[in-house]
């Protein structure tokens, strides 16, 4: 399925995380603005990633089902293949028509 962006989506500039599953991770915060993603930090790192992928025990998790918080820089008007779209989460892991992939966030996608 083929999208086009409506608005310009940045990537933050912190480092990608990625978690695999058995990873035990800090659980911080949950997103107000995404209530499907808890702040996590490990060894090699912290991000966003959804809660419903991390068994939580008070301030402790462990990963369920892995996930990689690559954020797919691109600007209005570029067209992007939706390889996994996550409806729950509001977000669809994307690839560029150079090949990159990383999410982007389902309200600046529209149909191509």
């Amino acid at each position: 399925m083929r999208r086009v962006l409506i608005s310009d989506h940045e990537a933050p500039e912190r480092p990608p995380l990625r978690i695999d599953p058995g990873d035990v991770v800090s659980v911080g915060a949950w997103d107000t603005e995404w209530p499907a993603f808890v702040f996590v930090t490990t060894a090699n790192g912290s991000g966003w990633a959804p809660g419903r992928h991390i068994r939580i025990e008070g301030s402790v998790g462990t990963v369920s089902t892995g996930y990689d918080t690559t954020e797919l820089s691109q600007t209005k008007g570029n067209v992007v293949e939706v390889v996994v779209d996550d409806a729950e989460s509001g977000w669809s892991w994307c690839r560029a028509e150079d090949g990159r992939e990383g999410w982007i966030p389902h309200r600046v996608l529209r149909d191509a």
